[in-house]
């Protein structure tokens, strides 16, 4: 049993986290300024803000591997980057591992090509282009953070979020730096199966300092 903390743990990301962290019998805290519409049994919900040093203080204490699933809209918009920074700071030369669920931008299309964002940015909206680049720095600030601190980060493949409908299928397929598409060219995943390759990851790491993603 590991003590797992996850930041944004009411998100759509972090309360199928919690949720499957739970379910496998882990101790779990899950950290948000709202309360969870539907709290899992078992979990610890601490409510306030990741920018609150005290609300992190709490959270980080006696935890094994603390899980960054804050999403960088509305007021956290350009706040993400910072937490995390404070993160790495907390967390360089200690044993608690630190995993960060970013964005699908900085994949490959394909090995040795170019990343999602160079070839999808000119056509992308100005009003997402905050959001795909906090998950591109996130990334450079991992991989640049003291050889000390155990990371992993986690690309959802190119179609995620709460508004897609996305169903579950209890299975994921996992791959490194590039793109995943199935056989009919889709690129997506639910929150419960990327729920799946997070806890894997953290039973069984096998992405030490390294970046992972998967698709249903």
């Amino acid at each position: 049993m590991a003590r797992i903390t996850v930041l944004g743990g009411s998100g759509y990301a972090g309360a199928a986290i919690v949720a499957e962290a739970i379910t496998r019998g882990h101790e779990v805290t899950s950290v948000s300024r709202n309360a969870p519409t539907a709290p899992v049994d078992g979990a610890t919900y601490v409510e306030g803000s990741v920018l609150d040093a005290a609300v992190l203080d709490r959270a980080l204490d006696g935890a094994d591997v603390v899980v960054s699933a804050l999403s960088p809209r509305g007021d956290m918009a350009g706040e993400v980057e910072g937490v995390l920074a404070d993160l790495v700071d907390r967390l360089a030369g200690q044993p608690t591992r630190l995993g960060f669920v970013g964005g699908a931008s900085s994949l490959l299309v394909e090995e040795g090509g170019p990343r999602l964002w160079d070839v999808t940015a000119e056509h992308m909206p100005d009003e997402v282009k905050p959001e795909v680049q906090t998950g591109l720095d996130a990334l450079a600030a991992l991989q640049d953070s003291p050889e000390s601190l155990d990371w992993f980060y986690v690309s959802p493949p190119q179609d995620f979020g709460s508004w897609l409908g996305t169903a579950s299928k209890g299975t994921y397929t996992r791959g490194g730096d590039v793109l995943l598409k199935d056989a009919d060219g889709a690129s997506t995943i639910s929150a419960d199966d990327l729920a799946l390759a997070i806890l894997d990851e953290v039973e069984s790491p096998a992405a030490r300092r390294g970046r992972f993603t998967a698709i249903a």
